[in-house]
């Protein structure tokens, strides 16, 4: 019983040190970890399973499971929940691929985009700065307070980044509590 008390707590300790070591943030109630990727981290997070299935629906799970870099303006599910009834589902449906897969590209920007890179940006662009997103469509970022940055949309929504600098292997996820939509 001492043994595998012992064996447990050394299990947890190792966990827990590996999670300190890769300087892990937490999305959805878990752990999201630099060396895994960027697919990887998201399906473990509670709060972005619309978006998991949508990636999935659209076809770009190897895309984002790519080198990269990426950094993708993540919807949670409470976002997605924002969209008129209907919205989701409509989609997802094989017919609305091309679609969807506007949408999602529109919250993924080439290269590795955090906190400090997107302030430097809005600094250096006197209080705004776009960005191209990977569907060619433009977003826009602004500082909205000391700390945080908000992304506005082509049809002048806006989203706040909620979480910042959860760094994957292969880019950056910056969590968002809207769903941006392209023109």
């Amino acid at each position: 019983m001492k043994n595998t008390i012992k064996t447990i707590i050394l299990t947890i300790t190792l966990a827990s040190s590996a999670a300190w070591a890769e300087n892990t943030v937490m999305v959805g109630g878990m752990q999201m970890f630099p060396s895994k990727d960027i697919v990887d981290n998201a399906v473990n997070s509670g709060d972005h399973t619309t978006l998991v299935a949508a990636v999935k629906a659209a076809g770009l799970v190897d895309t984002l499971k790519g080198p990269g870099p990426f950094t993708v303006f993540a919807p949670t599910d409470a976002a997605f929940g924002k969209l008129p009834a209907g919205t989701v589902e409509n989609l997802v449906k094989p017919e609305n691929k091309a679609t969807l897969t506007k949408i999602l590209t529109y919250h993924v920007v080439a290269g590795k985009m955090d906190y400090e890179s997107l302030a430097k940006l809005i600094k250096k662009g006197d209080g705004m700065a776009e960005l191209k997103a990977v569907s060619g469509g433009t977003l826009t970022v602004k500082m909205n307070g000391k700390h945080n940055i908000v992304v506005n949309d082509e049809k002048g929504n806006m989203a706040n980044i909620t979480t910042y600098d959860v760094y994957q292997s292969n880019g950056v996820i910056l969590v968002i509590d809207r769903v941006l939509m392209p023109n």
